[in-house]
């Protein structure tokens, strides 16, 4: 396999890794000034297409108004990237910049300035969560889900993510266990229902969603759903009989089980016995779960 260019650049030093040849800097008035480079050019709109693999699917339709009467009165201050369309040689395909493609044609701007790069289809994806991690109205399990595809697809650790994109490892660990949650607590998060706070707290809760529902129904705090499920992990008193049974788990151990089950999507359970050892469980929930498992392991 060809060595990842993107690899080669540092992963998410911005998108600036990709725009070195352009001088963005602060103008007399406090705008931004562009230099432009041999790189920079200008194509007319109809000429650009949207990445069919985008990531990201949701544009928030005020938020693009607002943009688009932007660019009416100031221009494209930041170009997009394109490389040429894989199958129409007449076209280029984005590589970032879709939000400012759609607010320019609401603002119904005639053509764009771009950088074109010939980037794979792999490094087109990439670079699209890049992009996306990047943006600050990501909500916790689209910020999640990024790292992890990027972890999955391209072969990042949280180590790497956390140097590149200028965030915290725990912050990245602590996103990524989120996934661990059931979808009906994710969707909940995603629609702003429960703040990533509140489901960091229902992780370790033997109902998530039962006490998710509770959460939001009562309006407790952070701190308030913190000790209510501290509470029923050491009475048991809404866990099932084999849970009541086994000592409390402690917190390094919990930690270790959330990120061995964010790396294979899958429930993790550790069992640690002291000097005797103890055992592992890895819960699948079919036989692609489990085709998956062995590859990993047999690998």
């Amino acid at each position: 396999m060809a060595e990842n260019k993107l690899a080669k650049r540092g992963l998410g030093r911005g998108l600036s890794a990709l725009m070195a040849d352009i001088d963005v800097a602060a103008g007399p008035s406090g705008g931004e000034s562009i230099k432009p480079s041999k790189d920079r050019t200008l194509i007319p709109i109809e000429q650009i297409t949207a990445n069919p693999d985008q990531p990201r699917r949701a544009f928030d339709p005020d938020a693009l108004r607002e943009l688009a009467e932007s660019l009416k009165s100031r221009g494209v201050l930041q170009p997009l990237i394109v490389r040429p369309h894989p199958k129409d040689s007449d076209l280029f395909q984005i590589v970032a910049g879709e939000r400012r493609w759609r607010a320019a044609q609401m603002a119904q701007l005639h053509e764009l300035p771009v950088i074109i790069r010939d980037f794979s289809d792999n490094e087109v994806l990439e670079v699209a969560i890049i992009e996306n991690i990047q943006r600050a109205d990501l909500n916790s399990i689209e910020e999640a889900s990024s790292f992890r595809q990027l972890m999955d697809r391209f072969g990042h650790t949280q180590e790497r993510l956390a140097e590149a994109l200028n965030k915290s490892r725990s912050h990245i660990a602590n996103l990524l266990r989120l996934l661990n949650l059931p979808d009906q607590v994710q969707e909940l998060v995603k629609d702003g229902k429960l703040s990533a706070g509140h489901a960091r707290a229902l992780i370790t809760a033997p109902d998530p969603l039962g006490l998710a529902k509770k959460v939001i129904e009562k309006g407790l705090s952070v701190r308030e759903t913190e000790d209510l499920v501290r509470k029923l992990n050491q009475s048991g008193s809404e866990a099932p009989k084999e849970q009541r049974k086994q000592p409390e788990k402690d917190a390094d151990t919990r930690a270790l089980e959330s990120d061995l089950g964010a790396h294979l999507r899958m429930k993790v359970s550790i069992n640690h016995a002291g000097a005797k050892g103890g055992q592992i469980t890895i819960s699948y929930k079919d036989l692609d779960q489990l085709d998956k498992l062995c590859q990993i392991l047999g690998s």
